[in-house]
């Protein structure tokens, strides 16, 4: 079979492709004929060996895919060759081989039925966006309805799926976007108000539109300088959900904006999940997207041999996900 494969931590550009042997389906696996594929950050994080991680070389990268099982391993119930499904988060792509390969193999647990009514390419990447997007919402304990949710860098993966499940948890979504474009899409998508982080007057407006009220979460994409403004907007006892760093470390951070309002921050990292998890979980996720109606966006679909040049739009500032097709 055909596979990417990375042969150093120097980044995607040390993706080369190869023919290597069809992988086998061990006691409590199947192995999946992938259709699509989904690029994360995650992906060149780990490629820059900026992730913990560290899967033997070479290594096949890719987190997200939907297929069909060609192969069921020992033990396996519950799922038949010719059944579809997508991967949830799991070690597939960080220490086990991942989906930029046109098979994979995938522990049972890590698998879930493809939602009725999405297409293959809704389906394909939208497990480890939306599963880190729940926990960013949720870690904290239930928000009342109303609570105003602030989303950082709203326009790309986990950004997409915050605004779109806050709002179906009936929350006031305020996201920042750079693009004037974007900011329109993410009010259709349900945000009620959309800022440029640029602008430096931002926080003023947010606390302008809010009134006497103050941000109950943060979720937070980007990080790097923009982190000391988006404390600035948030309320007594109000909580931030880091979950990227796509603007590098924070330049400086005075730790005593968090004093007085008992502000809490907690990192989100869904690999910490258990499987029961990650499946409770996603059925939630599913059960609201299907109640307001809504469904992943995906950005572009690239052929197999264009893996480069969609690591290059993931790079560029895609609206949702940026695809693989495989097969």
């Amino acid at each position: 079979m055909r596979a990417w494969l990375l042969h150093e931590f120097t980044g995607t550009g040390a993706l080369r492709q190869a023919e290597i042997p069809e992988p086998e389906a061990r006691a409590g696996e199947v192995v999946l004929r992938l259709h699509y594929a989904a690029l994360n950050p995650a992906d060149r994080y780990l490629a820059e060996r900026q992730y913990p991680a560290k899967p033997s070389l070479p290594h096949i990268l890719g987190r997200d895919g939907l297929g069909t099982v060609v192969k069921v391993g020992a033990g396996v119930t519950g799922v038949a060759v010719g059944d579809r499904r997508i991967i949830l988060r799991g070690e597939v792509g960080v220490e086990r081989p991942g989906t930029f390969a046109q098979q994979v193999a995938v522990p049972l647990e890590s698998l879930a039925e493809v939602p009725a009514d999405w297409d293959e390419a809704e389906a394909a990447g939208a497990a480890l966006v939306y599963l880190t997007a729940y926990q960013a919402l949720t870690m904290w304990g239930a928000f009342p309805a109303a609570s105003v949710v602030l989303v950082t860098g709203a326009s790309g993966g986990v950004g997409v799926a915050s605004v779109q499940l806050a709002t179906a948890l009936g929350q006031s979504v305020v996201a920042l976007s750079r693009s004037e474009e974007k900011r329109g899409r993410l009010r259709q998508l349900g945000a009620h108000e959309c800022l440029d982080p640029e602008d430096a007057g931002w926080p003023l407006a947010i606390k302008r539109w809010l009134g006497p009220r103050r941000v109950d979460l943060a979720i937070d994409n980007i990080g790097g300088a923009l982190l000391p403004a988006v404390i600035e907007t948030l309320g007594n006892h109000g909580k931030v959900s880091l979950v990227g760093r796509l603007a590098g470390p924070v330049p400086s951070f005075n730790t005593a904006t968090l004093f007085f309002r008992r502000i809490r921050m907690g990192g989100v990292a869904v690999g910490a999940n258990t499987s029961d998890e990650s499946r409770g979980g996603w059925k939630d996720i599913v059960a609201l997207l299907d109640r307001t109606q809504v469904r992943p966006l995906v950005d572009s679909v690239h052929a197999f041999d264009q893996l480069p040049a969609a690591f290059e739009r993931l790079a560029a500032g895609p609206m949702g996900k940026v695809l693989l097709k495989i097969g």
